[in-house]
């Protein structure tokens, strides 16, 4: 039996591999990833290394097998259409008969359409008949400590989410919850909602910015249209703006504020403030 994880080499898989060589031997993880070189620090280590793409389903042929806990990190490539690329490791679960699936999905309460492909992925695991568990991750604190450098540069945080909250913690955190659901007993048919223990305002985010960079930076309250209008002008395709700026609507209506504790629980440890993440961010 193997532990394998999908999207080994992105932000969050590689947070996973690395709490899993803290919790197993290296033999029994199995790292699937596009470009065998980015695993190479892990091969090194004893990581089991698989070469597989979500777009080639013939790639996960004999992939998995009988007794494997599966972890399928949500693809990022929104243009390709997700919940197809899901289903080649869904199906790949089910005909190895997958000890567990788990899979990182958005809160329950998301009305974003950011959350679509996660409603139908879920759907997707549900009708396969595969023991699952559905890893709800809120927003991450990253999401904002990863664009610090416009900030700094213009003396401000800008956002469409109005005075809403969010309950964020770190990408370790959540890593932390796959990590306990994949090497624990007693997860099958289960559903996390996981966030942070707290919430910050982003003017909050901002003082934090401020306090820890000795900088002025005020918080820049924008209308939709016009925070899409800033998105696509940095670059971003409008398909992808446009979802984002779908999720500030879901944060000023308080969507992803929900402060359940199943993060916490499942871990053991409280969660990382957005001040640590800042802290952290601008020290890096």
């Amino acid at each position: 039996m193997s532990i394998v994880v999908t999207g080994a080499t992105g932000h969050l898989g590689r947070h996973v591999i690395e709490g899993l060589l803290e919790k197993v031997p290296a033999d029994r993880i199995t790292a699937v990833v596009r470009d065998e070189a980015k695993a190479a620090g892990f091969a090194a280590r004893g990581v089991k290394i698989a070469v597989a793409d979500y777009n080639a389903p013939e790639t996960f042929d004999g992939l998995l097998s009988t007794g494997d806990k599966v972890l399928l990190i949500s693809g990022n490539e929104f243009h390709l259409g997700r919940v197809g690329q899901h289903q080649v490791v869904i199906d790949a679960a089910r005909a190895a008969g997958a000890a567990l699936l788990a899979y990182t999905s958005a809160p329950g309460n998301l009305t974003a359409a950011l959350a679509d492909d996660h409603r139908a992925t879920e759907e997707a695991i549900l009708a396969s008949g595969v023991p699952y568990s559905l890893l709800r991750n809120g927003w991450y604190n990253e999401n904002y400590t990863e664009n610090l450098a416009p900030v700094l540069e213009h003396g401000a945080v800008v956002q469409a989410a109005g005075d809403g909250r969010v309950a964020g913690a770190a990408r370790a955190d959540y890593a932390a919850a796959a990590v306990a659901v994949l090497t624990g007993e007693g997860h099958e048919n289960t559903t996390y909602e996981l966030s942070g223990d707290t919430t910050f305002g982003i003017a909050e985010y901002a003082a934090e910015v401020a306090k820890h960079s000795g900088e002025e930076i005020a918080y820049n309250s924008v209308s939709p249209d016009v925070y899409l209008g800033i998105l696509t002008g940095a670059g971003l395709p409008e398909a992808l703006a446009t979802l984002l700026v779908g999720v500030e609507a879901s944060i000023e209506k308080g969507e992803l504020a929900g402060t359940t504790g199943d993060l916490s629980r499942l871990t053991g440890r409280p969660t990382t403030p957005i001040a640590e993440s800042v802290a952290a961010a601008l020290k890096g």
